[in-house]
């Protein structure tokens, strides 16, 4: 096997790739696209293309980042399950090397979190994760613009309230970064990683544990929560739903909190209909805001 790529590029693996200070530029950036006129925003990314590689499909992340390149001036190049082999029928280094020929961007939305690991360790070019079993990153971006939209800035208490997955480990790790102040509720078993709490204490400040919901959103400005069952999990659908009786996130639990949700919400679930229809809810400009926020990531990447 021939050695990694040695040209300097940047990537977005996970959310502490970047600094506290690059993630301050890359936000900035982002709502300050948002805030021209979209046809006077800037095209940096003119004559550049992105290769998207989807195991899992996605309505937000594709759509987003699709039109996100073509605002930016480039073009964008799906593939789907049935277009690639990472993995399967060739090694993923062979792939990143392959198409470091071709494009100036790879995303990736995988299953597994090494395959993203590997395409970044052997592409000459940037590499995006736009997301893994382990984690959201693009997601994170969003979220952060979302609330220093809504609030002004980063000084905010945010209670997340359901499972301690892939979105909610990146969000962490962005919390800590940003020194917003984030506290965690999860039912048993269901915590973030060890080396997700040990990474933001070494970038920040890790965030409250418990297994209240209550407790988490006494003292919370917005309350921010994510499927119980996630794709893949399908088989531990029961057992879950079991499990996370008690966090479902309602408008008694809520009040008159803002409430964000990634999307796709599963309603009746994780949160409500009433909640999710409310005027305390942000999702949609949450979701907006993916295109936004990639956009100024994907920028920053290119200089």
């Amino acid at each position: 096997m021939n050695n990694p790529q040695t040209d300097a590029h940047r990537n977005l693996v996970t959310i502490d790739d970047l600094t506290s200070e690059e993630l301050e530029t890359v936000l900035d950036d982002a709502a300050a696209r948002k805030a021209t006129a979209p046809a006077e925003r800037a095209q940096p990314l003119a004559g550049q293309t992105m290769a998207m590689l989807f195991e899992k499909p996605s309505t937000r992340t594709r759509v987003s980042f699709e039109t996100g390149m073509t605002q930016l001036g480039g073009h964008a190049i799906f593939l789907g399950p049935e277009d690639i082999h990472l993995g399967h029928g060739e090694p993923i280094c062979d792939t990143a090397r392959a198409l470091s020929g071709y494009v100036d961007f790879i995303i990736a939305r995988v299953f597994d979190h090494g395959d993203v690991v590997d395409l970044a360790k052997y592409a000459g070019v940037p590499v995006v994760n736009a997301l893994t079993d382990d984690a959201h990153p693009c997601q994170t971006l969003a979220d952060l613009l979302t609330i220093r939209e809504q609030f002004g800035d980063l000084d905010v208490s945010v209670a997340w309230v359901g499972d301690g997955n892939n979105v909610c480990q990146s969000f962490a790790l962005g919390a800590a970064m940003t020194e917003l102040d984030l506290t965690v509720a999860t039912p048993e078993g269901y915590e973030i990683d060890d080396s997700v709490r040990e990474r933001a204490t070494s970038v920040g400040t890790a965030p409250t544990e418990t297994n209240d919901p209550e407790a988490a959103v006494a003292d919370a400005d917005l309350v921010y929560t994510d499927v119980w069952v996630s794709m893949g999990q399908g088989d531990e659908r029961d057992q879950r739903l079991d499990d996370f009786a008690g966090f479902q996130v309602t408008p008694s639990l809520v009040g008159d909190r803002p409430v964000m949700h990634c999307l796709p919400a599963h309603r009746g679930e994780e949160i409500t209909d009433e909640t999710l229809e409310s005027e305390n809810a942000l999702v949609w400009q949450q979701a907006e805001n993916r295109l936004h926020a990639q956009n100024g990531l994907l920028t920053w990447l290119a200089e």
